[in-house]
């Protein structure tokens, strides 16, 4: 496999616009985009889309047969698929049924290459349109974008700062064994608790190492790597921009660090509590809003004050997150994350540099003033758990909402205030026909019916809990 630190290596040169200080003229023809791959040896194309769950779903082409330009096609039943690869039951839907085709139209902005292939290997993420050339509601990019469009009516534009935390793991081929922290440079497994320690980083240096090195290639620029506080968890922060493009880092992002793991013997997890007695992960979201025209924070006033609409999309945060839930926390395992006494906010409170809420503002000057979410865990689809959070912002600026006063204390021990399952936050989903139509009724619609499907096949499943405590005891 070339080394992607190798500047003669064909991946030398494949990067992101803008990716660690390097950039490429996208290509615009389809005679640009075979000169492209001719000039970097590509061999092989991955045609790749986000599905509901956040899977890659797609199809991989010589190179030869790809044009940049003409689309693919893929039937429409990949966007109603579960996480175990079910489908669910929709009768009344005629795509679903005849399993029409979808059109992948590639995105060639996206281009990246694929560090880890045996040979030069580059992947495209493509928009999704109908056979009419109407884009595809279901889609998870293009839920994003109909929530920016939102702001965009109102001359605005979000702007975020994903935070990605995951668990490095001893390979785990049984199912039924819990998981454990793998073995470090020391020879010795880690221990927990040992946030922000430099040495700890250092345990895990060699997959650090190859993170750096398949983000370089990629194009993907890291702002920081730390240590948070569970035994082999990481945390990756990234540099602030456009929602779709943040999205598709941590998209790939997460594919990244998977086979950055495999390479030694040990797996990348974004489950959101992998591990008994060790915190959850999380995907902390910093949001704010920028003037399109000016590229101004209106979050701020003139005088450096926090704006009215700073505490209107404040207080449609505290206000509509519970109903976006389901997307924040997907899973039954979501909510082992959320539990009082550990790191996880069990509230919405605000606060100014406090960590124990839901809704943090983090030091900063007024050009930099913005709202952290941290209520969203790390096993959530990118894009819809932006656009969710996004919505909700933008129904308070909607509706004129306002914040409760700020939390002057830590939150860890005021009541519990968010759903605590994936049936009670999707009846909050139901009820809030605003947030359906910000982010789409049919996909509302579907969405729901895959978590509900979800949750109905895990109840089906007997814990091990359930056999320690009740076989010969009730």
């Amino acid at each position: 496999m070339p080394d992607p630190k190798d500047t003669d290596s064909p991946f030398s040169n494949v990067t992101l616009k803008g990716g660690r200080g390097r950039s490429y003229h996208v290509p615009q023809t389809s005679e640009d985009v075979h000169e492209w791959m001719r000039q970097r040896g590509i061999d092989e194309v991955e045609c790749v889309v986000p599905d509901i769950v956040g899977i890659a779903r797609g199809k991989a082409m010589p190179a030869s047969k790809f044009s940049g330009l003409s689309p693919t096609y893929l039937p429409s039943s990949i966007f109603f698929q579960t996480i175990t690869g079910n489908y669910i039951e929709m009768e009344d839907r005629q795509d679903f049924m005849m399993e029409r085709d979808i059109q992948l139209v590639p995105d060639l902005s996206t281009l990246r290459a694929v560090p880890w292939a045996n040979d030069p290997t580059m992947q495209v993420i493509h928009d999704l349109y109908d056979l009419d050339g109407n884009l595809v509601e279901l889609a998870p990019r293009n839920v994003l974008r109909r929530v920016m469009g939102g702001f965009e009516t109102m001359g605005w534009k979000p702007v975020v700062a994903p935070e990605l935390e995951f668990y490095l793991t001893k390979r785990n081929t049984d199912p039924d064994y819990p998981l454990e922290p793998p073995v470090g440079r020391s020879g010795r497994q880690s221990v927990g608790r040992q946030a922000y320690s430099i040495a700890a980083v250092d345990e895990y240096d060699r997959v650090i190492e190859d993170i750096y090195d398949f983000a370089d290639a990629q194009g993907l620029e890291i702002d920081t790597v730390i240590q948070e506080g569970g035994a082999g968890q990481l945390e990756i922060n990234l540099i602030h921009g456009d929602p779709v493009d943040l999205a598709d880092q941590i998209f790939v992002f997460k594919r990244l660090i998977r086979e950055a793991a495999f390479r030694h013997d040990c797996y990348a997890t974004f489950m959101a509590k992998p591990m008994d007695n060790e915190p959850g992960s999380a995907m902390h979201i910093h949001q704010s809003l920028v003037d399109a025209k000016t590229g101004r924070n209106v979050f701020s006033n003139e005088d450096g004050t926090a704006s009215e609409l700073f505490y209107e999309f404040l207080g449609g945060q505290q206000k509509y997150l519970p109903d976006a839930m389901s997307i924040f926390a997907p899973y039954v395992n979501s909510y082992r994350r959320l539990l009082a006494g550990d790191s996880a906010p069990i509230n919405l409170e605000w606060s100014i540099d406090n960590r124990s809420v839901g809704l943090r503002i983090p030091n900063s000057g007024p050009e930099a003033r913005r709202i952290e979410n941290r209520l969203v865990g790390a096993d959530t689809n990118p894009y819809l758990a932006i656009a969710a959070s996004l919505a909700c912002g933008l129904l308070g600026i909607m509706n004129k909402d306002k914040p409760k006063p700020q939390l002057q204390h830590h939150a860890h021990h005021m009541p519990f205030s968010l759903p605590r399952s994936v049936h009670h936050s999707l009846g909050r989903l139901e009820k809030n026909t605003q947030l359906h139509d910000l982010l789409g009724p049919d996909f509302v619609n579907v969405y729901s019916k895959i978590k509900l499907d979800e949750s109905e096949e895990f109840n089906q499943v007997i814990s091990p809990w359930e056999r320690e405590h009740l076989l010969l005891t009730v």
